[in-house]
């Protein structure tokens, strides 16, 4: 039976109540930001404690707008960990800031605290910490720097909104980690705003798509900063398309150098059935991550990811599995072995610094000795609700094998 087993990376988690719910949308004909969108902002709101949600095409545009509203200008800097998928560096970019990359913690691969203090300047306006595979970053302690005299003193504001909030923003990267907690609250509790992604393969998906989550303090009106992003994600016009069809409401005003960046209804339709049904999801998750955890905990070279724990509650997005000792042709080989096999694995992630967009800017890789060696000997496994224990145990007998095939041949 093993022969027939062909096991895909990452599927989307479709089922028909995800199905009825699009075919709703198709049949009301309102296919564009109309109410489920209403509803998936409400619903995420609650689920994760934000302030406000504004839904966005994807996390990529949604941290794009917050940086925009932080009103960056050329030399400013926001830092963000090496160890992540290009969109967290390439948001800043295209705010027109300057991405500042540092180093991760060897420990649980999220952003280094003590490198981020060590990168503060003057000139930095926001971190975008990145809670990686679903695994929080330690707020507390970020937290902490961030309220230190030495930080405070450093800080320099140039924009109305930068004046107003008098200190680094601090965004959350959550494209992985949508519902993951830390310390007892959720991470969009712990920083100013937390972008979720909800691209085909995240936790909770609607094909392509991403939601601003604000928990600004309190010196922010929240209804008059919620308005402003939702008109920021529709061309900066004080009426959206479903107030604009009511009878005899056709005038508009543009008041905003906006985006084009809202959700259409019929991906919030997939996203919104998912999410309603998350916690089972998040369960068989969890089952897979902790069927790895016992499989794997007997083998000396097999580094896990760390299990949640009374201080963090993971959301299993990937199981970053690292190998030790072996080098980057052995990795290489172990996943093209695993392919013939077609068990489909994965790496996360290039370190932005090896790319050569980031190259070419000047970025070194030597610069991140943790994020290069994490990246040399990591294998991503496969991890979504679909898996079967047959899976899982199936994908650890080969993946155990082409280790020692390819480190004793």
């Amino acid at each position: 039976q093993d022969k027939d087993m062909k096991i895909p990376f990452s599927p989307p988690y479709i089922d028909q109540d995800i199905i009825n719910s699009v075919c709703e949308s198709l049949n009301s004909g309102w296919i564009t930001t109309g109410p489920k969108v209403a509803a998936l902002e409400s619903e995420l709101k609650d689920y994760l404690k934000a302030k406000s949600v504004i839904a966005v095409n994807s996390w990529t545009s949604g941290a794009t707008l917050v940086l925009r509203w932080l009103g960056l200008k050329q030399d400013d800097e926001v830092i963000v960990p090496a160890y992540t998928y290009c969109a967290t560096a390439m948001a800043v970019m295209e705010a027109g800031a300057k991405p500042v990359m540092v180093d991760i913690s060897p420990r649980d691969l999220t952003i280094d605290v003590e490198k981020i203090r060590e990168a503060i300047t003057p000139r930095t306006k926001a971190i975008i910490t990145v809670d990686i595979a679903g695994m929080p970053c330690q707020y507390d302690k970020i937290k902490q720097l961030l309220d230190t005299p030495q930080v405070r003193e450093k800080y320099s504001a140039s924009s109305d909104v930068q004046k107003k909030l008098n200190r680094i923003l601090l965004i959350s990267d959550s494209a992985h980690a949508v519902g993951a907690e830390y310390r007892g609250k959720t991470i969009t509790q712990w920083v100013d705003v937390s972008v979720q992604s909800f691209h085909a393969v995240k936790n909770i998906t609607s094909a392509e798509g991403g939601a601003i989550c604000l928990n600004l303090p309190e010196q922010f009106d929240e209804e008059e900063t919620r308005k402003f992003f939702k008109l920021m994600t529709l061309n900066g016009q004080t009426k959206d398309a479903f107030t604009k069809n009511q009878a005899g409401a056709w005038r508009y005003d543009i008041v905003e150098f906006g985006m084009k960046i809202n959700l259409p209804d019929i991906n919030a339709a997939v996203a919104l059935a998912q999410l309603r049904k998350y916690d089972y999801l998040l369960q068989e998750r969890k089952r897979v991550f902790e069927l790895y955890h016992s499989l794997l905990s007997e083998y000396h070279w097999a580094i896990l990811p760390p299990k949640s724990n009374s201080t963090f509650q993971s959301v299993y997005h990937l199981f970053l599995l690292r190998i030790n000792p072996i080098t980057e042709e052995q990795r290489n080989q172990i996943i093209a072995n695993l392919s013939k096999k077609e068990i489909a694995t994965n790496v996360h992630y290039i370190p932005m610094p090896e790319l050569s967009l980031f190259k070419r800017m000047g970025y070194k890789s030597e610069n991140y000795p943790q994020a290069m060696d994490a990246y040399a000997r990591e294998i991503t496994l496969p991890l979504y609700p679909q898996l079967t224990d047959e899976q899982v145990k199936h994908i650890v007998r080969n993946l155990v094998e082409e280790y020692y095939n390819v480190v004793n041949k």
